[in-house]
């Protein structure tokens, strides 16, 4: 495992924000979908996030996630992809998001 020093991490931005709308993207090569996140004061921002194994896009809706938010956008199958959308791989490859136990404030950043 490589070492960073705070300052790199500082970098970062990792802020919460819930799904407010979720939807297949069906121009993708690999299955996924297109997200929009609201970050509350940094706005609604849209992700493509390959997801698909364990949500369903009703799934999502609603749900709170962490979100690297200071990507430059990326152009992922027809869409601006602003923010990056964060999980785990599991044993099986499946993405299983990272997430929270209570609900906290839109756009508040990881501390």
């Amino acid at each position: 495992m490589t070492t960073i020093e705070w300052a790199d991490f500082e970098r970062v931005e990792l802020r919460v924000g819930t799904v407010v709308a979720a939807e297949p993207n069906t121009a993708a090569r690999s299955p996924c979908y297109v997200l929009s996140v609201d970050l509350g004061e940094h706005g609604v921002r849209t992700s493509s996030a390959q997801i698909t194994d364990y949500y369903t896009p009703r799934d999502l809706l609603g749900r709170q996630v962490l979100c690297v938010c200071n990507f430059e956008p990326r152009r992922v199958a027809g869409v601006k992809s602003e923010v990056l959308v964060t999980g785990v791989h599991d044993e099986h490859g499946g993405v299983v998001l990272a997430g929270f136990d209570f609900p906290v404030p839109n756009g508040h950043r990881l501390v």
